[in-house]
């Protein structure tokens, strides 16, 4: 009795099935070609990922080929990079000239890359999880723009996912967040190849998988098995052979594919009650029906992949879990091993031999009559994109005119200056997007709030309007300009990524600033960093922060986020001391969103009220100018002594110790100046590019630490020392850094400022040493 390998694969599907072969072959070529082919005199490893491309041909032809829309945007599993390149080259977006340069400097990047790739990937992946949950986020965006202004875009937003991404629990916090149920326009298809980097995963885990989508409000489809398998659960003993295979751990299975057909009659039938049904179905099947059959998954079934694909609900989230084989096609395939293997040159021609293709001339297309080369065309046609047009960012005041009084928080100035944005520039006021996991009120953002809503994509009841104790009203319609989360702040800067890159997905740029507790910055670090690294360009406000949070502990008291600030890639980070220099600050950091020459900010501001007359703010309108210039360019002269014999520097909410110090020092005779710090990282630039590492402007290092002025230097902040240490290298003079090196504990201020050594005693012993 014979299997009929492929009885549809004729016309159409036998076209996309040599598509799919030709994908195959391309997409292990292109990994040859850099690791065995191209000169690497180092002898450093290149690598890339033959197996985990493999498993993913069928489906990404499938999607590439009959699926997707000119409207979808793809995020692509990170190992399946050359899968993507190799389908956008064969539909004429990429050049051949590129194919041999996989993780070659300035060729393919090796994973999706938005700014780096040839042919922009919808999303930058590569960091596991991030890439796979940023369309949900893409989509909660298109629909802010489409509902602010309309013009969003429609399409699905599809993630290629491999299983063991699943693993992340950055994927679980954005499936459970109560916003993503109503998302119909996301898709996800899980690669489900059962392997992981070092090993088979011991345990299928699809039913428990099933169940968590499910429960989150997802529609499940699952593609398990393949035509050729389907026909042999119909035949007598059939069914027990369903049942065999369904129970197989992983490991079985997978042992399966590297056994020879006579090693296959001997192990699948096992030795539960149905065996001699399984070994009698199996008896009279040829040979290479019979390795055909057992490797026959659903995610290497064109047919059942399509009939998946068509029963989508759009009202909902869907997630199709699609049973592959990694390694597909491969010597490897199968092998518990097979991450990271690379084919050699004798089995790279034996693939070539399988496949049709001649190794001489590796990157050949279609004939362009042929049937493969007209769905080709078809499909390049359909998925063409117009060029989208594109909003300019709006213009943002440097200087909205107020000089606030009495005592603030910067905290407190953050929903001032957004308020009195609205009402001075209302263009710009409309692009601000706040985004906040469930720390709207304890971070003052209830005016704010109260005055341009909730966003939702539907009016909601607000069921507290006539409760005249309800302080922050909860108006969700789509008119409104704040985003709310739960208490998850990897959910929060994936959605703030997102948001930051409408500017050149949609046209249409968003003034977005996300807001949590500064001690979490930490934990939202690397999704934020990978937004930025994707072209996302946002404001993340960390407040309250530091141990100036006394009463909270050690649990809640940040240490290392000001140096995190001064270290990251594509941000620039403030500190301010005062309201005004928070205004300021926020606002310079506005008027670099949403442009190509843009960049990320990160404020990290404190619930510390501050007496706001210390600022001393110049009353005439040049001078007034002039600081606001070096407050956003990150440092400024609050005191200068007329004899200084040393040069205290300070940052954020340590400013009154330092001047405090200042004044007892000149009683005893010390003469200090006093300088505040809004932003270690753009003095750092401006001290590299002094010395050419740089290409910052180095004007306000001459104009704060003039070399006239070159004096001993305390500096002081609530963070770690090393932050400001740097400053003395400015004019190479002597130091000394204080600061947090260890976890704090809860007290009063003076108590906490003490255990730290941040107090105005050990400011001013510091000096004294330096100067004695």
């Amino acid at each position: 009795m014979s299997l009929t390998t492929a009885p549809h694969d004729t016309g159409r599907n036998a076209a996309l099935r040599e598509i799919e072969q030709r994908v195959l072959w391309l997409a292990t070529a292109i990994v040859d070609a850099a690791n065995r082919l191209r000169p690497n005199p180092t002898g450093l490893k290149v690598g890339g990922h033959q197996a985990s491309s493999a498993s993913m041909v069928t489906i990404m032809t499938a999607l590439w080929l009959e699926q997707l829309s000119a409207d979808d945007r793809v995020s692509v599993k990170p190992h399946a990079s050359p899968v993507l390149h190799a389908l956008e080259y064969l539909l004429g977006q990429l050049d051949a000239a590129y194919l041999p340069t996989l993780r070659a400097f300035g060729g393919l990047q090796s994973y999706p890359s938005r700014l780096k790739d040839p042919v922009p990937a919808d999303y930058s992946t590569g960091s596991v999880g991030i890439g796979a949950t940023a369309p949900i986020w893409g989509a909660i965006a298109r629909r802010y723009v489409d509902a602010h202004f309309g013009s969003g875009g429609t399409g699905r937003q599809w993630s290629l996912v491999g299983d063991a991404e699943l693993d992340e629990g950055a994927v679980w916090e954005t499936v459970l967040d109560p916003m993503v149920a109503e998302l119909g326009e996301v898709v996800w298809v899980v690669d489900l190849n059962r392997q992981s980097l070092d090993r088979v995963v011991p345990t299928m885990g699809a039913t428990r998988l099933q169940g968590m989508f499910a429960a989150a409000g997802w529609q499940v489809l699952t593609v398990k098995y393949g035509r050729l398998l389907e026909e042999l659960f119909i035949r007598p003993g059939g069914a027990h052979l369903r049942d065999r295979i369904d129970e197989m751990t992983n490991p079985e299975y997978q042992r399966m594919l590297r056994r020879t057909p006579a090693e296959l009659r001997e192990a699948l039938p096992g030795d539960g009650p149905g065996a001699s049904a399984i070994a009698a179905l199996v008896a009279d099947v040829p040979d290479d029906d019979l390795r055909a059959a057992v490797r026959n998954l659903g995610g290497h079934d064109l047919d059942a992949l399509r009939v998946a694909f068509s029963g989508i609900d759009d009202s909902r989230p869907t997630v199709v879990l699609a049973y592959t084989l990694k390694g597909y096609g491969l010597a490897t395939e199968g092998h518990p091993q097979n991450h990271s293997a690379l084919l050699n040159e004798a089995q790279i021609g034996l693939l070539a031999e399988q496949l049709g293709v001649d190794p001489a001339d590796p990157w050949a297309t279609f004939a362009p009559d042929s049937a493969p080369a007209r769905l080709l065309r078809d499909a390049a046609a359909r998925l063409a994109r117009a060029e989208q047009p594109a909003s300019g960012a709006p213009d943002v005041p440097g200087d909205l005119g107020r000089t606030p009084s009495g005592t603030a928080t910067t905290q407190a100035a953050l929903g001032r200056t957004l308020l009195d944005l609205s009402r001075a520039a209302p263009e710009a006021g409309a692009r601000v997007v706040t985004v906040s996991p469930d720390v709207s009120s304890s971070t003052n953002l209830g005016g704010w709030v109260n005055k341009v809503g909730v966003w939702s994509s539907s009016e909601r009841a607000d069921w507290f309007a006539d409760d005249s104790e309800t302080i922050l009203h909860w108006r969700e319609r789509p008119s409104g300009q704040h985003v709310e989360l739960g208490i998850a702040e990897t959910n929060l800067v994936g959605l703030m990524g997102e948001l930051g890159a409408t500017w050149n997905r949609w046209g249409q740029p968003l003034l977005p600033i996300g807001v949590m507790y500064d001690p979490f910055v930490e934990r939202a670090l690397e999704p934020w960093s990978f937004g930025m690294y994707a072209g996302g360009q946002s404001i993340l406000v960390g407040t309250p922060s530091g141990i100036t949070l006394a009463p909270e502990g050690g649990a809640h008291q940040s240490i290392k986020t000001p140096s995190i600030g001064l270290e990251q890639p594509g941000c620039i980070s403030y500190e301010p001391a005062f309201a005004l220099d928070t205004e300021w600050c926020l606002l310079a950091s506005l008027g670099r969103l949403g442009r190509p020459d843009g960049s990320s900010a990160y404020l990290r501001l404190s619930t510390r009220p501050v007496d706001q007359s210390l600022a001393a703010i110049p009353d005439d309108p040049a001078a007034r100018e002039r600081r606001r210039r070096q407050v956003v360019a990150g440092a400024y002269a609050l005191r200068r002594h007329a004899r200084p014999a040393v040069t205290v520097v300070t940052m954020g909410a340590l400013v009154t110790e330092a001047l405090t110090a200042a004044d007892r020092l000149e009683g005893l005779g010390v003469g200090a100046d006093v300088v505040c710090v809004t932003s270690p990282g753009l003095l750092f630039r401006a001290l590299q590019a002094r010395r050419g590492l740089d290409e910052a402007e180095t004007w306000i290092l001459d104009t704060v630490f003039p070399s006239e002025r070159a004096l001993p230097m305390v500096t002081v902040l609530d963070g770690h020392p090393h932050t400001l240490a740097f400053l003395a290298g400015v004019n190479v003079v002597r130091g000394a850094h204080l600061g947090v090196t260890r976890f704090g504990q809860s007290g009063d201020l003076d108590s906490v400022y003490r255990y730290h050594g941040l107090d105005v005693d050990t400011i001013v012993g510091a000096a004294l040493d330096l100067v004695d």
